[in-house]
């Protein structure tokens, strides 16, 4: 059986994946700061002591929809962006002079200028995986709260990082994990948490299948709007191609991590949510297959089919992988999305298309005044600024975004080197590989530097 909800209009609900353009971070302010007489408090505008102040970092196809979704409050303002892409920038400044009829905002290639402004209170991060740890901290050692995309962090030391500098500067964080705030997704999750379902033995999570390919004869010389150098920036260095930036700079694994990586944050953190493991992770991680495309390829290096096991400590199983490589049971849902399994293994599933479950009255549940019962807030959004000004856990806060991720970190590692790995959670070691320990930060190029709190 098959439940849909229908879900209030919101810039997450409209969102398509496919919306991403390339982002990225970069270096020197091409614009100044010009304070207008509405960021005094002048006009229809909100008294500046009620309004919250906001930079974009990363302006491509994301950062421009969850811009569009702040600003869509009155009582916010976006007053600066930043981006090493010349035209994404322009793009986003296109929006902002459209919502608020003038043209006096600030514009930056170095995300650090951005975040030295003191009357900017958060910042909205959009850049590539690779560049989310070094923004995040640096906009946490300057006070500004964060909304940053999923996955945290391209590598699991770096998520670490993140955590610990954003608990050290007592800043609101919240992760780009926009399904926390669904509906559909709550329910379930409720469902598994007041156990309906009995004791949850096993979970799958079905991503979508990867498998991107291009092969190309010329390397061009990168474009002047683009500065190429900083877009790498703490990367390894490769070639540059316009293939490679936009939507698709995810299927090269210098900058992202595939559709695993792109999607664990989604499916992987909705199975922590429902089982109350914001602050856990896997004991075991084993290998189970990575296939890349047979398709002739020297532009992406993601992979095709992957899966991964993973085994928690209080004895329940858990199978990544992608959609058309998971069971039958999971792959009759039709959807990429989330379903545990408990006692006569009945199971519970979701995904963005809605619920479906084993028996129909799991789907129909009247939940207890003694239940546990998420905020109902369904703008992830509007969850983040509410946040903000109250000085609250967000819905998707550092840590469960950071321990989600480790998921797909894991599995890359298990998967990339075939090992079976155990894992220390708490102290986030591979007790049985030591020598893997050194791949679970990302070795920056020279002239970069992840700081450590």
């Amino acid at each position: 059986m098959t439940v849909r909800h229908q879900t209030e209009p919101s810039f997450e609900n409209t969102l398509s994946r496919r919306d991403f353009v390339r982002v990225a971070a970069g270096a020197t302010a091409v614009a100044p700061v010009i304070i207008s007489a509405r960021a005094l408090g002048a006009e229809d505008a909100p008294p500046a002591s009620e309004r919250l102040t906001l930079g974009l970092i990363g302006c491509g196809g994301q950062g421009r929809n969850i811009m569009g979704g702040a600003i869509q409050f009155k009582n916010v303002e976006v007053v600066g962006v930043c981006d090493v892409n010349e035209k994404n920038r322009e793009e986003a400044l296109k929006i902002l002079r459209d919502r608020y009829g003038r043209d006096d905002f600030a514009q930056y290639k170095d995300y650090r200028e951005l975040l030295g402004r003191s009357d900017i209170d958060a910042v909205l991060v959009a850049t590539p995986d690779h560049w989310h740890a070094l923004v995040c901290i640096e906009a946490a050692r300057q006070k500004k709260a964060i909304y940053c995309e999923k996955p945290l962090t391209w590598s699991l030391g770096e998520g670490r990082a993140v955590v610990n500098a954003v608990k050290k500067a007592g800043v609101v964080f919240q992760v780009g994990s926009m399904q926390r705030s669904s509906a559909e997704m709550k329910y379930a999750c409720e469902v598994v948490r007041n156990g309906y379902l009995g004791k949850i033995t096993h979970i799958n999570v079905g991503l979508p299948d990867g498998g991107h390919a291009k092969w190309v004869e010329e390397w061009p010389a990168p474009p002047a709007w683009l500065d190429y150098d900083f877009y790498v920036g703490p990367a390894e260095w490769i070639p540059y191609h316009e293939n490679r930036l936009d939507w698709d700079w995810r299927w090269h694994m210098n900058f992202g991590g595939g559709q695993m990586m792109d999607w664990i944050g989604h499916h992987g953190d909705i199975a922590h949510m429902g089982m109350g493991w914001d602050e856990k992770g896997p004991i075991e991680v084993t290998p189970v297959l990575w296939e890349y495309s047979t398709e002739k390829n020297n532009l992406y290096n993601g992979p095709k089919q992957y899966i991964f096991d993973c085994l928690y400590e209080d004895g329940t199983t858990m199978r990544v992988g992608s959609q058309a490589s998971m069971p039958q049971v999971f792959r009759e849902c039709g959807d990429t999305g989330t379903q545990w399994f408990g006692d006569n293994d009945q199971w519970i599933f979701v995904a963005r298309s809605g619920l479906k479950a084993s028996n129909p009255d799991l789907l129909k549940i009247k939940f207890k005044a003694s239940d546990f019962r998420f905020r109902k807030e369904r703008n992830h959004m509007r969850d983040f600024l509410d946040c903000v000004r109250e000085k609250r856990e967000c819905i998707a806060p550092v840590e469960a975004g950071h321990r989600s991720a480790s998921i797909g970190h894991l599995g890359k590692i298990a998967c990339l080197h075939w090992a079976h790995l155990k894992w220390d959670y708490v102290n986030e070691r591979i007790t049985n590989h030591e020598s893997l320990n050194s791949v679970l930060t990302r070795h920056y190029r020279e002239g970069y530097t992840l700081p450590q709190s």
